[in-house]
């Protein structure tokens, strides 16, 4: 049954696009705003793949999906080209405004569209690997190890701010043109954008209930609840935790490569440590350890910022930590703990 209703909400999801290309009734808006929260929903798969199953609860997934969109948005400039405002052929705008003579060797290969999206999935993959190896070795868990991701984010996005790392400064990168030749403000990229992201939502969710399903999701729901009986039983929990914080950190970065060219601009804000927290917020409100609740969680709690922003922006950060508040004391299993008691 299950089953049946997610492919049920998969279909009427699929169904908007559709809708806005001939003219039923669904705004642009829409199309744009449902393609951002699918983005997210894969956000939040990554975080509770991780935090769900393993017992990481990493505040720094915000810095791996900002990674993944730089890749994107890194090949979308150099598809500029010539249109850019100074008209230069290789380098994009604001490298010809700040005086760059040459591209950085760290541009080279983004004109590619596969390069890109490998790049957005090695790029944050590597990264995890590295932060991963040295904190688990150590044994840094709990609060510790949250501690130390959202400290990694904050350094990233200090970094990110600075011009002179070729990478757009404060500014960012905007003013997109096209993907794979087709015209970014048009109604059918959007529309073939939103499938993108639907279907690769789709597939790490299938991704992730197979890993939950098998050996492997046992053994890391074993390190969860009990790391150092499953060292003591012969387990190489190292393996397995760095192995899981490495995919979530790969979703997460192909959450953020869909992400930048349907909202079109990406700037180091993104790798603010306030989106990695409200990132785990969505993940406790649909229920952590479910996949199905923290695509939920993001929907719902996306949904509702979307609304209270337009009504009464000043309050929305009050009532994000009333709902997180909430949700520890009242539902601590969050929506899907919630269903699943009624019926």
């Amino acid at each position: 049954m299950r089953r049946l209703i997610i492919l049920g909400i998969a279909l009427l999801l699929a169904l908007l696009p559709a809708l806005n290309l001939t003219g039923l009734g669904i705004s642009d808006f829409v199309v744009t705003v449902v393609g951002k929260w699918l983005c997210y929903a894969i956000l939040a798969l990554s975080i509770d793949l991780a935090w769900g199953y393993a017992g990481i609860l990493s505040l720094g997934h915000g810095a791996f999906f900002a990674l993944g969109g730089y890749a994107m948005g890194m090949h979308l400039m150099r598809l500029i080209g010539p249109r850019g405002s100074y008209g230069h052929p290789v380098l994009p705008d604001f490298m010809v405004f700040l005086g760059y003579q040459e591209l950085p060797w760290f541009w080279w290969g983004f004109q590619s569209f596969p390069f890109a999206m490998l790049m957005a999935l090695l790029i944050p993959g590597a990264l995890a690997f590295l932060v991963g190896y040295l904190a688990f070795r150590s044994r840094i868990t709990g609060v510790y190890l949250s501690i130390l991701t959202q400290a990694l984010t904050y350094a990233l996005m200090l970094a990110f701010f600075r011009n002179d790392m070729g990478l757009g400064g404060n500014n960012g990168f905007t003013d997109f043109k096209e993907l794979l030749g087709l015209p970014l403000n048009t109604p059918l990229a959007r529309a073939l954008l939103f499938w993108a992201s639907l279907a690769a939502l789709c597939g790490c969710l299938w991704l992730g209930t197979s890993i939950a399903r098998s050996k492997l999701g046992r053994v890391l729901v074993g390190v969860r609840d009990g790391e150092a009986r499953l060292r003591f039983l012969g387990y190489d929990t190292l393996q397995h935790k760095l192995f899981v914080f490495v995919l979530s950190a790969m979703m997460a970065g192909i959450a953020g490569a869909l992400y930048v060219p349907q909202v079109g601009i990406i700037n180091p804000s993104e790798f603010s440590p306030g989106n990695s927290l409200e990132a785990v917020v969505w993940v406790a409100f649909g229920g952590r350890g479910t996949l199905v609740g923290a695509v939920l969680g993001a929907f719902t709690v996306n949904a509702l910022k979307t609304w209270l922003t337009s009504v009464a922006p000043d309050v929305w950060l009050f009532v994000l930590g009333a709902v997180f508040v909430a949700v520890t004391l009242l539902l601590p299993r969050g929506l899907i703990g919630l269903l699943e008691k009624r019926r």
